[in-house]
């Protein structure tokens, strides 16, 4: 591996010197600078951007911390925050919980210890302590506590807009599935179709789950069909368990979208190659991200925000788990 002594010795000079350069502090001449970037390029140098930060004091890294980097959604949240970022010539340092909250404050205790200037954060548990004893701004992402900065969905308006779509095209049994207690986005989606639910003077059922986690899925797509078989429409907490419920019903004999239809949440890359392809609420996750990391970067520079709780909009993709209506129904 090349170090900073390799390049001072091609450029001849001293190791100082190269630091200076490297690190923008002090005056080196002009002549010189030019035989240590040339030195620099061609031995393809890359400085430890932790111990550059630190020499510095001016860190160019940033956490991002996801809750189940095997959901595919999170890795859209990721792309946005990372070309963000990027423009700004951040770098990111990733940390993926498991929904587990140890582990989530582990790499809380990481990301201090490399120097991060600031945090993202998809968190299952945006008021543990830990956050609120940080000394670095923190972006929360696709999570709204309170008073806290935040870059979200319109949850709610996703569930409103499942449930009127559903009902539109002549479900009547209609069950809901609903994510996370703790995860207030997820209650804000579960709201909002319940409340459409009544409003058209239905009934409904509840299948509660507990984590967004892809190994729990199939889980309650069993508990779904073993309590409610006569169900003839869903919505689920969100793509994945959509997966889930589709391809269950599809092994008991079920014909989608005819015996029953299926709403989820996201619109993650793979809903659209299912058979048939997944109707859903669509969350702009790689919109949310660069807005995340732009909301990031103004609160560690410092600059003026006019709004520190973004709310994107949501919209429903129509694809082959529900039934086509009439333009004018």
């Amino acid at each position: 591996m090349t170090t900073i002594k390799d390049v001072a010795n091609l450029a001849g000079v001293s190791v100082a010197t190269v630091s200076r350069v490297i690190n923008e502090r002090g005056y080196v001449h002009a002549d010189t600078r030019k035989k240590v970037e040339e030195a620099v390029k061609q031995l393809n140098f890359s400085p430890n951007e932790v111990a550059r930060s630190l020499y510095k004091r001016k860190s160019k890294l940033i956490g991002l911390l996801l809750p189940d980097i095997a959901n595919p959604y999170f890795p859209q949240l990721a792309r946005g925050v990372e070309d963000r970022m990027q423009e700004q010539e951040f770098r990111l340092i990733f940390g993926n919980s498991d929904e587990d909250e140890q582990k989530e404050k582990d790499y809380i205790q990481t990301f201090i210890q490399n120097n991060v200037v600031g945090v993202i954060s998809s968190t299952n548990y945006p008021h543990s302590s830990i956050y609120e004893n940080l000394k670095i701004p923190v972006v929360f992402l696709d999570r709204t506590p309170l008073d806290s900065p935040s870059v979200y969905a319109d949850g709610r308006e996703g569930g409103h807009l499942a449930a009127r779509e559903i009902i539109k095209r002549g479900s009547r049994r209609i069950t809901v599935m609903q994510g996370p207690a703790h995860i207030k986005p997820a209650q804000d989606r579960f709201e909002g179709a319940i409340e459409s639910i009544r409003q058209a003077g239905l009934d409904y059922r509840v299948i509660q789950t507990t984590s967004f986690s892809f190994n729990d899925v199939g889980l309650w797509a069993d508990e779904l069909f073993s309590k409610y078989g006569d169900t003839d429409g869903v919505i689920a907490s969100n793509d994945i368990a959509a997966m889930a419920v589709l391809h269950e019903a599809l092994r008991i004999g079920k014909k989608v979208p005819e015996d029953m239809q299926i709403i989820g949440f996201d619109d993650i890359p793979m809903s659209s190659l299912l058979s048939p392809a997944l109707s859903t609420i669509r969350q702009p996750a790689y919109e949310m991200g660069r807005e995340a990391a732009g909301l990031l970067i103004k609160l560690v520079e410092q600059a003026p925000i006019e709004n520190k709780h973004i709310e994107l909009p949501v919209s429903f993709i129509e694809r082959g788990t529900t039934r086509r209506v009439n333009s004018d129904g």
